[in-house]
């Protein structure tokens, strides 16, 4: 991100802004997590987490709708957001990173319980969250691709929801193979 001013300018001040415009903003910066003066990218995928009970408790399915319809509604709420702020993809927009980082975690709820473990733990929600955050920021092919070749707000989505698939692989992989044998590991 470069050095921007982490509160709207004069022309573009929340003050300003009417109805649905005001909507828009504050879903875009992830109802104020997005305006942490530092890796408000982070601050945004953190603050998601809240959620992981909600994701328990609807289980897969329901969850996977959940994060579909974010999906969906984050393109226009990005993209105006992005219009509101007169930058693209500005790093205080984060409903993508709420979007990806709740994609990252769906692997948890297909298996919940492992061999003889529970897999939803504090432990494994922040390896999903560790997980996400670097697929965001390295953005390796294609990802960084789509970063630089699609624009408003199918762009500043899509890229975070390519992090969060890439993720959510390595996450299950994690969890189907690699949680398995640390903790054969950890009780030898």
């Amino acid at each position: 991100m470069t050095n921007k001013k982490h509160a709207l300018d004069a022309s573009h001040s929340l003050a300003a802004m009417h109805g649905m415009d005001r909507v828009y903003y504050w879903l875009g910066v992830g109802l104020g997590s997005g305006l942490a003066p530092r890796a408000p990218g982070t601050a945004a995928s953190f603050a998601i987490l809240l959620l992981v009970p909600l994701w328990v408790w609807l289980g897969f399915w329901p969850s996977l709708v959940v994060v579909l319809m974010m999906s969906l509604v984050g393109i226009p709420i990005c993209g105006r957001t992005a219009d509101l702020m007169g930058v693209h993809d500005d790093g205080r927009i984060v409903w993508d990173e709420f979007a990806g980082q709740s994609l990252t975690l769906l692997p948890l709820l297909l298996w919940p319980v492992g061999v003889g473990f529970n897999s939803i733990t504090v432990a494994n929600v922040m390896v999903g969250f560790l997980l996400f955050r670097l697929f965001d920021v390295w953005k390796p092919w294609p990802i960084s691709v789509l970063d630089r070749q699609v624009h408003g707000g199918l762009g500043i989505m899509l890229d975070d929801l390519l992090a969060g698939v890439f993720a959510a692989l390595v996450f299950a992989i994690w969890l189907l193979y690699g949680l398995p044998w640390f903790a054969q590991l950890m009780s030898a």
